[in-house]
């Protein structure tokens, strides 16, 4: 499956969204550091891609068709940030391999913006999961943002994750919805709809977006994992058990997101110690880098088995 942000041609959902940025940057009244928020999975990263598109492929041939609000395949700046080496576009994620977003990978950001731009494009900088800020990378990302270099943008993805309000104060922020309906459109678009009607319905009330729904595709797909009747329980049992989420980052994440989605169904509303918790111990695992395992083993045996 090739789902992945980057390599989505068309845009479902989000249309309005998208020309509301769009109309801001032809007025040149786009900020240089926005932030697009919301559920993780309805599509905020798509909407950047297809807005750095918009952007890189102006006075090319085979540029963005905003009649139909798609990106062209054979579209030159397409090509170049689908294979990683356009000179204007700037990614940083989490690593595979690592637990957070490096310092590292700001550091060479700062080196590479520090250098001349070699033509009169913009440079679009777009960081996605920016909950995986650690706090020295989140320190010096803030210099940058202070006073970013002209004709730069920054688009920072946030999925309605707790961040420094440091980062917030520094940013513009577009709140992104996509209800169920458009939700169901999308997901029947990319994955067809016959795919909906396998996944257990318990796990598709706590998880429908489309992103997640191609996570999760995604991940029982490579593990070869049977996805009908699998229940929202029985998939957080089977990623600790098994110890998914030490072989890759999707499998972290997806534990981490399972357990969220666990506690706020089983004990938002109660107001109970138990959610106040796992939250708390879940946001300082990520922020100090803490060992991950000691906390789900913990979840399992007090919430799964308690």
């Amino acid at each position: 499956m090739n789902f992945l942000p980057g390599n989505q041609l068309n845009l479902y959902g989000l249309n309005k969204d998208f020309d509301e940025l769009i109309k801001l940057y032809k007025n040149k009244k786009l900020p240089n550091k926005f932030m697009l928020s919301g559920r993780k999975g309805i599509g905020k990263c798509t909407l950047a891609y297809h807005l750095v598109n918009f952007i890189l492929s102006e006075n090319e041939n085979l540029s963005y068709n905003l009649n139909n609000y798609s990106i062209n395949k054979d579209n030159k700046s397409f090509k170049l940030v689908h294979n990683g080496v356009h000179p204007n576009f700037y990614l940083i994620d989490v690593i595979s391999e690592k637990k957070t977003i490096d310092i590292f990978q700001i550091r060479n950001l700062i080196s590479d913006l520090n250098k001349s731009n070699l033509n009169l494009k913009p440079r679009i900088i777009l960081i996605d999961n920016i909950e995986f800020f650690n706090i020295n990378s989140v320190n010096a990302l803030l210099k940058i943002l202070e006073e970013p270099p002209e004709n730069t943008y920054f688009i920072l993805i946030n999925n309605n994750k707790k961040i420094l309000p440091t980062i917030k104060s520094r940013c513009l922020n577009f709140n992104i919805i996509l209800n169920n309906k458009n939700s169901v459109e999308i997901s029947n678009n990319l994955f067809g709809s016959k795919i909906l009607t396998l996944i257990n319905n318990n796990l598709l009330d706590y998880y429908f977006t489309p992103g997640k729904v191609y996570d999760l595709l995604n991940f029982l797909d490579n593990n070869k994992i049977d996805f009908e009747n699998l229940s929202l329980k029985k998939i957080l049992d089977l990623l600790i058990d098994k110890f998914y989420y030490k072989k890759d980052i999707s499998a972290k994440i997806l534990t981490y997101e399972f357990i969220e989605l666990f506690l706020t169904h089983e004990f938002y509303y109660k107001k109970n110690d138990i959610y106040n918790y796992f939250l708390k111990k879940i946001d300082n695992t990520k922020r100090f880098n803490l060992d991950e395992e000691s906390l789900f083993i913990e979840f399992k045996t007090k919430v799964l088995n308690g």
